[in-house]
């Protein structure tokens, strides 16, 4: 595959991509621009010989798809920044796809800035060991060939699924900021077997385990998760008495909440 990917910025999210990336592509037809050069040549380097450009304009100017890994805050001004290298490849009938990660971002607005092929995604951090999520929305000028090649690079982080661009915002609370909301249940969870009297170590080991387990049977079964746990859940055992407690502590609601509160704060990122 000779296609060419730059991506402005070095954080968690773009490093996640970018390392699933190099299984596919060779590591030159990869390269990096950030506001923190040494960050870009440090991953640059953890890819084996991708690219560090001089400047997000350069960068624009090599690629066939820019991946803006860039908070919300700043996409603004990276925007205008990369808007002339742009015009200059739409120009010479080259033009660039880009690939925003920015939280709220919409299509419609980043082409109310750019006149660009724009494809939006939501990754989340478990990306970075090729367990991740990835859901993914494109403008109309982003050809199902393009999209084929992005999603075979993108597939390399996690599983890539294609979505109507309205879904977006609540993606980013599900899937997005929902890995937080499970570290938060696994540290609870390790907490209480510590409670319990199991060491720290093994505590966290049965909780994490626990917790992957739990979600594979979800995944391979195909049952509702509802049904899984009626099959744990014996009369007047151990487990309906810890889901008592669960429900009186208004457990479903509260994740609920958090995952609308999340979807909110997105929405309002835009």
């Amino acid at each position: 595959m000779n296609t060419t990917i730059a991506c402005i910025g070095s954080g968690n999210m773009g490093r996640a991509l970018m390392h699933g990336a190099a299984g596919i592509l060779p590591p030159k037809n990869i390269g990096f621009s950030d506001a923190d050069r040494s960050k870009a040549e440090a991953l640059a380097g953890e890819l084996g010989g991708a690219k560090v450009y001089p400047s997000n304009n350069d960068a624009v100017m090599e690629a066939d798809f820019v991946f803006l890994a860039v908070k919300p805050q700043v996409l603004d001004t990276v925007l205008k920044e990369i808007a002339p290298a742009l015009l200059i490849r739409t120009n010479n009938k080259k033009p660039v796809t880009l690939v925003s990660m920015a939280a709220g971002w919409n299509i419609r607005k980043i082409q109310s800035l750019l006149d660009v092929p724009v494809v939006r995604i939501m990754p989340n951090t478990p990306a970075l060991i090729s367990q991740g999520v990835i859901a993914m929305a494109a403008s109309a000028e982003v050809t199902e060939e393009s999209l084929a090649v992005l999603a075979k690079i993108l597939g390399a982080a996690g599983i890539v699924d294609r979505i109507s661009e309205n879904y977006m915002d609540a993606v980013t609370g599900l899937s997005g900021s929902g890995p937080a909301f499970v570290y938060l249940f696994i540290e609870a969870l390790a907490d209480g077997g510590v409670l319990a009297g199991l060491p720290r170590d093994k505590a966290l080991r049965y909780a994490a385990q626990t917790v992957l387990g739990a979600a594979a049977m979800v995944k391979e079964t195909g049952k509702h998760p509802g049904e899984l746990k009626d099959m744990v859940t014996s009369p007047g055992g151990t487990t309906i008495a810890g889901v008592s407690a669960l429900e009186n502590g208004a457990f479903r609601g509260t994740v609920m909440n958090a995952v609308e509160a999340a979807y909110k704060r997105s929405k309002e990122l835009g």
